[in-house]
């Protein structure tokens, strides 16, 4: 058997911090040669098919599958077949037993597939997949959304219990880390708070599948994180990690930067002008990610910082119930008119890629989303951390004190997906002001983050090119499914 009769099958959680870097992935996978199959639901589809197109068109044998998502027989609204779409946190049960529903369709899908698949890999939060490979006898990859730092941070207090006598302010040390990483309770993931347990067995469903698994594909790079790497490992198993990102630097075409999330991101003519005409690493990029619902004060104090702080800036504003409210406060104190030239908002989908590869972006201020996290390192921008749940809290301090190429706008606790509106104001206007100008500033400190996130960058780009980290533990993926394959055809014939 050959490479090039390898299949892997690519299903991917229907969320933007899956789907979108496992596309990236089948694009990195088809360099090798190997026959890649994409499987979700047609409107997910979309958010990647141009770019799948064109990767076809330059000769990448990679395939683009649908099935159908049942959104409406586990009451979500009709078209609602990604997380960003859920209207409210009551919802995500719904959707993840709509989810589950998808294993009859996948595994008629993958019987009709030629050639056979050789593996699937598969977003970790679909945890039936375990079964279908199995059923299959074919090797199942997971795909872990987190890097290895946020992992680590995690396993140690989960394995110390260290924040079960915390106080909700007070800081701890993480223990059994090569670096003092400090955490207070309430910045703490869902999964390591008492206080959310309406989700309990969705997460436990999926972390009953975590260890059942013969590889796991880690979207970073080992340079980046080179001791959480080896702890990661020494955990999961030394020959089942490998460490392929940052997925999001296959993107080097202008085009594919900006349609990467939405076709409808063609490159906006508007904002190519605008960014034209502003000073090399002057522009401050503002974009909380595609699952925030950050209350109207909230994203006030945010509108409000970047304004006060004099720099010109971009702010993305999702599009979502609670921005109406936003957009009437924008309208009635005539914010666009103050702001003019100097500031630019997008609403809805913004093409993240293409904007920080922009020269005029000095810096990211981010939700610190593991995806975004990686996106900043592989433009080499510095990043304003200004985390909101999930493991966010944990990579602002891998960006602020391990990489030191972020400044942290100091929010204390984290606030809780779907019931935002039951938080205080976390997110103070003088303090993100501060940490812009300490981003942006010209000293000796602001020049070496700047230098530091620079090499970063450079390092990051290389890790996936021939003869990188990332490209080599690509191959050395490659060859385990295909020795595995070569075992299952002897043993059945």
């Amino acid at each position: 058997m050959e490479l090039s009769e390898l299949h892997f099958v690519l299903i991917p959680l229907m969320s933007p911090g899956h789907l979108l870097p496992m596309a990236d992935m089948a694009r990195l996978l088809a360099i090798h040669g190997v026959t890649v199959s994409i499987v979700t639901t047609p409107l997910n589809s979309l958010r990647f098919a141009s770019v799948i197109e064109r990767a076809v068109a330059s000769g990448f044998r990679i395939r683009l599958l649908h099935i159908q998502f049942p959104t409406t027989d586990f009451g979500l609204p009709e078209g609602c077949e990604n997380m960003d779409q859920l209207p409210s946190r009551d919802l995500i049960k719904n959707f993840f037993m709509a989810a589950a529903e998808l294993q009859q369709r996948f595994e008629e899908l993958l019987s009709g597939l030629r050639p056979r698949p050789s593996c699937i890999v598969s977003g970790k939060n679909l945890p039936w997949t375990v079964k279908t490979a199995q059923s299959f006898n074919i090797p199942r990859i997971f795909f872990d959304g987190m890097g290895c730092f946020p992992f680590t941070c995690t396993h140690n207090i989960e394995l110390s219990k260290i924040h079960e006598s915390a106080s909700e302010f007070d800081s701890f040390v993480i223990p059994g880390l090569p670096h003092e990483i400090k955490l207070k309770k309430a910045q703490l993931p869902e999964n390591l708070s008492q206080g959310s347990n309406d989700l309990k067995n969705v997460r436990d469903n999926i972390r009953a599948t975590e260890n059942i698994s013969d590889g796991i594909v880690v979207n970073t790079f080992e340079e980046l994180e080179t001791e959480y790497v080896k702890e990661y490992k020494r955990v999961n198993g030394d020959d089942k990690v490998y460490c392929i990102g940052p997925v999001s630097a296959i993107n080097k075409l202008s085009s594919d930067k900006a349609e990467r999330g939405s076709k409808r991101c063609r490159l906006n003519l508007k904002l190519k002008t605008w960014l034209d005409s502003k000073q090399p690493g002057s522009v401050i990029y503002a974009c909380l990610g595609s699952i925030s619902g950050l209350t109207k004060q909230q994203l006030l104090e945010l509108g409000l910082s970047l304004e006060s702080s004099k720099k010109p800036f971009i702010w993305v504003i999702r599009e979502n119930p609670k921005s109406n409210e936003l957009e009437n406060w924008i309208s009635e104190e005539k914010f666009e008119d103050r702001i003019k030239d100097r500031g630019l908002i997008i609403r809805g989908w913004s093409p993240q890629l293409w904007i920080l590869s922009h020269p005029s972006i000095g810096a990211f201020l981010t939700h610190c989303g593991w995806n975004s996290t990686m996106e900043a390192v592989s433009a080499g921008v510095p990043v304003i951390a200004c985390p909101l749940f999930a493991e966010q809290f944990i990579n602002e301090r891998l960006l602020v004190d391990v990489l030191g190429i972020g400044v942290s706008i100091g929010i204390e606790a984290a606030v809780t997906w779907g019931l935002e509106e039951e938080f205080g104001l976390l997110m103070k206007r003088e303090r993100v002001k501060m940490a812009i100008e300490e981003v942006m500033e010209e000293s000796d400190v602001g020049e070496e983050r700047r230098r530091k996130a620079k090499r970063l960058g450079e390092i990051a780009n290389k890790a996936i090119e021939e003869g990188g980290s990332s490209y080599n533990n690509m191959k050395m993926l490659i060859h385990f499914v295909l020795r595995r394959t070569k075992e299952v055809t002897r043993t059945n014939s």
